[in-house]
């Protein structure tokens, strides 16, 4: 395989053993980029220079004997909402285009400080407000498993997806408020993992919603997934919200011992809706067979019958804290902001007085009912999307679809592995594994077993044809 098929582990492994230099491995994703990205129009901006320039100070750091940790000298894309200071940062928006930010992201500073090559920004939806992944003014990524139908990439994190499918970079960084690390892992056949709120830094990141918001890794492994993790996880006085998180315990062999002690949770079928596609459904029961034979106890039960509708209360809180942040422009018809995104964020405007305080008092009740339905359980089984990408052409901007099974886990402070689970007529399906605030250990260990039993996360797209 060429250097830019591989894991951040596997590039990792060939760092230690020589076979390859951090400038080598650069190299190799920016020449992919050159020859794929005009298409795929996954990057916002390529910083080839200066990631050259890391790569050679990290192989000069390794030819010095210096002790140095498992990510550095590897590369990786940002979604661009993870500000630069002196960078431009559009957030998604052609209206921020020259936007220069005035700080650095937490989440930088941290890939930075382990080593990490920043190989660019990569585009998103506006604002971080839409699942499908379009974007009408700054142009929506092409997803890379269809040569020949421009298919939805997943959004919001819509460049960082199908960068990392197509191989431009290993990894990337992607936000998660309702489903936007999930989406694009499942339409683009990657492992996504959503972090409880509160665990990764949310200073100088773009906001859609700061009682929602989350950021997280898109890899093609879980070790990829758990490594990043350990990275960016830690307190940061400068975003409250993470200073009481427990200790992020996640050894390098995290992997469970066999999976006999792990209770996982399967909604009875009738509770998914009727826009369910069949092939989505058999790799969802596929992959709980798998992880029965793997020793889990699989568990049929019924979620609480409001579970499903949590989707249209994330939605609302939403659109109100995005309306909070956005108001001066979005309010502003004369800014090119896309008509979609617009109509989602003044949607705030119909909400009752009060509306808004109401909702958070009611999540808080929702997130301690489920704790106590989700006391007996290690995880839950669920897919991540319903349907497998479709032609861009053919998606309502208001269809549930997309974000109907990622949503109620952000609205509930859970966390969430989205898990490659085959292909149906060449095109990627995905099933999440759910955990409990703060369990990421659990769900990768779960993620892993399946991982490991399966190998579909091995599955890659053909290249062929995406070259402009």
């Amino acid at each position: 395989m060429e250097l830019s098929d591989l894991t951040l582990a596997e590039q990792a492994a060939q760092l230690r053993r020589g076979e390859c230099s951090s400038r080598d491995i650069v190299d190799a994703h920016l020449a992919r980029i050159a020859r794929l990205d005009a298409r795929l129009h996954a990057f916002a901006e390529v910083y080839a220079e200066e990631a050259r320039a890391l790569a050679d100070a990290a192989d000069r750091a390794r030819a010095a004997g210096l002790p140095l940790g498992p990510l550095h000298g590897l590369p990786i894309c940002l979604k661009d909402l993870c500000d630069i200071a002196g960078r431009v940062g559009t957030i998604g928006s052609r209206m921020w285009a020259a936007r220069r930010a005035s700080a650095t992201s937490a989440t930088v500073e941290r890939l930075l400080a382990a080593g990490m090559i920043p190989l660019g920004k990569t585009h998103m939806v506006e604002f971080a407000f839409g699942a499908w992944g379009t974007n009408p003014l700054m142009g929506a990524p092409r997803n890379p498993w269809d040569g020949a139908v421009h298919r939805v990439p997943g959004g919001s994190s819509s460049g960082s997806g199908v960068a990392v499918a197509a191989g431009l970079a290993p990894a990337g960084i992607g936000s998660d408020t309702g489903g936007s690390i999930r989406i694009p892992s499942a339409f683009n056949g990657l492992v996504g993992l959503k972090v409880t709120y509160g665990r990764i830094s949310l200073h100088a990141t773009g906001l859609l919603s700061w009682t929602l918001d989350t950021i997280g890794p898109m890899a093609r492994s879980v070790e990829d997934c758990a490594e990043l993790l350990r990275a960016l996880a830690a307190p940061d006085a400068r975003d409250p919200a993470t200073l009481s998180q427990p200790v992020l315990d996640l050894p390098p062999g995290f992997a469970a011992d066999g999976l006999r002690h792990a209770r996982i949770a399967l909604p009875e079928r009738a509770q998914l809706p009727q826009f369910m596609h069949p092939a989505v459904l058999e790799a969802w029961t596929g992959a709980a067979k798998a992880l029965e034979t793997l020793g889990a106890e699989i568990v049929p039960v019924r979620l609480p019958d409001w579970y499903f509708g949590l989707a249209r209360e994330a939605g609302n809180i939403m659109a109100s804290e995005a309306f909070a942040l956005h108001r001066g422009h979005i309010e502003d018809m004369a800014q090119p902001i896309g008509d979609a995104v617009r109509a989602r964020i003044l949607g705030a405007r119909k909400l009752a007085p009060g509306e808004y305080a109401e909702g958070l008092r009611t999540m808080a009740e929702r997130r301690r009912a489920f704790g106590e339905w989700f006391r007996g359980f290690d995880a839950i089984l669920l897919p991540t999307v319903a349907v497998p990408a479709p032609p861009l052409e053919a998606i309502d901007e208001a269809s549930p679809v997309p974000a109907y099974f990622t949503r109620p886990q952000n609205y509930l402070g859970l966390c969430a592995l989205a898990m490659p689970a085959g292909l149906h007529e060449g095109l990627p399906l995905s099933v999440q594994i759910v955990g409990k605030p703060f369990a990421e250990r659990r769900i990768l260990e779960i993620g892993k077993a399946y991982q490991d039993a399966t190998g579909f996360n091995r599955l890659r797209p053909d290249p062929a044809g995406l070259a402009a």
